[in-house]
């Protein structure tokens, strides 16, 4: 649960206001986003800014040299942050011009994610299968089981998961309701055979058939679902129980990673069935509950195996000179 924020006081607070209701109601939580525009506010109330005359590139570099940021990727989020909101009030006609001219820093060593293979994904779960029950965790080894098979076989998030209710599985339509999602809005994902049959499992193990619809599909306690962080431990603890052959370059592996893989292999996939992934982009995009395509790009790492995969599609589509 994120912490409430300090009340906007500075000649900005009315713009930021309707500003973050502009952005919440497209849909976006904006969280992050908010802390930000926060610390704006209260940098321009300390420098007793009156006007919006006052605020100009220099005020606005002296805010972000008062927020050092070690890494590129922060200190371009807090940019990026304030030129839109700045270019949201011109937009509005709150101001003539956007103040924010400071450019982004270049990203360099991008994390590169660990990609689970299916063999990989079958001794997580297996090794999560054997963990022992304890007194606030009932049935341990099945809960942890089945996340990791939702996270790694549908590529949710691990937050979309914790929240799903046990009526949000659907059998009749083999289909769950994921719902609150990072766009705040809910969608409905397909499993398959095998996952329905996980599934089943788990629900007759768990609720003896007949949970509340309105309960937690995964919590060891009374008091709610499991929570993020709780899952998160839970597999850094099995990681090395994984025998796992990271290379050179390769960030250890962390739990968002089972979502990465799972974008990959179904791109992977398409390849050696020979469909075209341009064309099927937009379907991966909004079963991932992205809004649009340019965000799944995101996941989508260049792998050895894509690149053959890719290679041969070209060599079929344009043939050597003298091959017939």
């Amino acid at each position: 649960m994120s912490r409430p924020h300090a009340e906007l006081h500075s000649v900005l607070a009315i713009a930021i206001t309707a500003f973050l209701q502009y952005k919440r109601a497209l849909g976006c939580k904006y969280q992050t986003e908010t802390a930000a525009l926060h610390l704006l506010d209260a940098y321009v109330a300390n420098q007793r800014c009156m006007t919006w005359e006052q605020i100009d590139s220099s005020l606005i570099d002296a805010f972000l040299a008062s927020r050092p940021r070690s890494h590129a990727r922060s200190y371009n989020n807090l940019v990026a942050v304030a030129h839109r909101f700045f270019e949201w009030a011109v937009t509005q006609r709150m101001t003539d011009h956007n103040p924010v001219t400071t450019r982004p820093r270049r990203v360099t060593g991008q994390r590169i994610p660990y990609l689970f293979n299916l063999d990989e994904a079958r001794r997580l779960l297996y090794v999560a299968r054997s963990l022992e029950s304890r007194s606030r965790a009932p049935m341990r080894g099945l809960v942890y089981e089945t996340v990791f098979a939702l996270l790694y076989g549908l590529g949710l998030r691990v937050g979309e998961v914790t929240r799903l209710l046990v009526g949000d599985v659907e059998f009749d339509r083999a289909t769950l309701f994921v719902r609150d999602t990072k766009f705040n809005k809910s969608r409905l994902v397909p499993f398959g055979p095998q996952m329905g049959e996980r599934l089943t499992r788990y629900v007759e193990q768990q609720f003896g058939g007949h949970g509340d619809p309105q309960a937690p599909l995964f919590s060891f306690t009374k008091r709610g679902a499991i929570h993020e962080c709780t899952i998160s431990l839970a597999f850094h603890s099995l990681v090395p129980r994984l025998g796992l052959h990271i290379p050179a370059g390769v960030a250890h592996p962390r739990l968002h990673d089972l979502r990465h893989a799972f974008a990959v292999g179904t791109l992977l996939r398409w390849y050696q069935e020979g469909v075209d992934p341009n064309r099927r982009l937009i379907q991966l995009s909004t079963f991932l509950g992205h809004t649009d395509p340019a965000s799944t790009s995101v996941y989508l790492t260049i792998t050895e195996e894509l690149l053959r995969q890719a290679d041969l599609r070209f060599r079929a589509f344009a043939p050597r000179r003298g091959q017939s």
